[in-house]
């Protein structure tokens, strides 16, 4: 199916065309993911992996709680921090005792102060990486990041504003639907073959990718 006429689908169970615009996700310019501090983006992975699996609304009230008892996410501290701060963590009320969850704070620091080394900034890093290979960028978290195989990671680039898709239960129940898609979505596989449906899609619309996944979605009841 063209993407015209999955747009179309989607305005009508949406009710309009404003609709589905006011209900498109913001998409970040590449100076704004430059401009952003590294300490956010750690703030960001956190966050998106505390919510798997568990009630959002609750992560996101105790947030604040979060940014104090990590001390504001600042990558060069926690990529060595000590295992005795991580076990007082654990037991620490201000926020979800995950203690597995807590471990990836560290591990996904050491992340992004690695990249930010190569490329200046965790943000020039994703800034220059291309939508149009989300799934190797998918790939490269999930091989050097903590909990980041799953949706967390494309979780995360949304909430940035990186220009990406996620593979929502609506997103792959629409790729299967159009037989874009007969392999895992956490597979290689199933990631290679939903970006080049996502490629094709963004050549012939222009749109950007978010705003792609976000229109399939809609088509799914």
């Amino acid at each position: 199916m063209s993407f015209s006429r999955i747009y179309e689908q989607a305005v009508l169970q949406k009710g309009g065309e404003n609709e589905v615009r006011a209900r498109l996700p913001a998409v970040a310019k590449p100076a704004e993911l430059e401009a952003l501090g590294d300490d956010r983006y750690l703030s960001e992975i956190t966050r998106c992996i505390f919510k798997a699996g568990f009630v959002w609304r609750v992560i996101e009230n105790k947030w604040p709680k979060f940014e104090e008892a990590f001390e504001g996410f600042v990558p060069l501290y926690w990529q060595q921090v000590s295992p005795e701060v991580l076990e007082k963590l654990a037991s620490d009320e201000r926020i979800v005792r995950n203690a597995q969850k807590i471990q990836t704070v560290p591990e996904n620091a050491r992340m992004i102060v690695d990249a930010a080394r190569e490329h200046g900034s965790f943000g020039k890093f994703l800034a220059h990486w291309p939508s149009s290979d989300q799934a190797g960028l998918l790939l490269w978290l999930k091989r050097n990041g903590a909990r980041l195989g799953g949706n967390s990671a494309q979780y995360f680039l949304r909430r940035v504003g990186w220009d990406g898709f996620i593979l929502s239960r609506d997103v792959i129940a629409a790729l299967h639907r159009e037989e874009l898609l007969d392999a895992s979505p956490t597979s290689k596989k199933g990631l290679i073959q939903a970006q080049e449906a996502f490629n094709r899609w963004h050549k012939e619309s222009g749109l950007p990718y978010s705003h792609l996944s976000r229109i399939l979605s809609f088509t799914v009841d």
